[in-house]
């Protein structure tokens, strides 16, 4: 496999390096997964700013992590499911919800089952659901608005785990304690 260099905010690209200073001031580390796409700026530019607008959808806390999660086991990234089994644990996702993502198991609770199994239905059906599970989706209280914003967890979730498979990306310490394998 190619090496990636996992950039500091020192040796990364003139492009990158506003921007992980500011991820670095933000999360008082830098995540290998950030030196790794700031090979590319215009790739470190889009993640961090889909994050930002993913982090202003009509979600929860708990919403977004489910749909993360689940594009993170879908994919296989071993990277993001440990860094984000750490990140919903420190935004009080529940404990049962990380569980089941994390092990492909329901949700208790219906409404976020249906949420889980709607965006493992976009994945898998590469964005073409049947009418029948729009509707039950629909019908679990969400709304086509939701539908849409599945389509963009999805899209940043994709272009983080595409990159750590690409690069190899090493699991940082902060996140170490919740390793997860496929």
């Amino acid at each position: 496999m190619t090496e990636f260099a996992t950039h500091t905010v020192e040796t990364a690209p003139e492009g990158s390096k506003a921007i992980l200073k500011a991820v670095t001031e933000k999360f008082k580390f830098l995540p290998n997964l950030i030196g790794n796409m700031a090979e590319a700026p215009a790739t470190v530019e889009a993640y961090t700013t889909l994050g930002g607008i993913f982090a202003k959808a009509d979600l929860s806390a708990t919403e977004q992590q489910i749909i993360m999660m689940t594009i993170n086991r879908l994919n296989g990234c071993t990277y993001c499911m440990a860094a984000h089994t750490t990140i919903s644990k420190m935004s009080g996702v529940a404990a049962d919800v990380i569980e089941a993502l994390r092990n492909n198991t329901a949700i208790a609770d219906s409404k976020l089952e249906a949420l889980r199994q709607f965006t493992i239905v976009m994945h898998d059906s590469r964005g073409w659901p049947k009418e029948a599970q729009v509707q039950a989706f629909l019908a679990a209280g969400y709304t086509k608005q939701t539908m849409l914003e599945v389509v963009l967890g999805i899209s940043y979730k994709t272009l983080s785990n595409y990159t750590n498979h690409l690069a190899g990306t090493q699991l940082d310490a902060a996140f170490s304690a919740d390793l997860w394998e496929a």
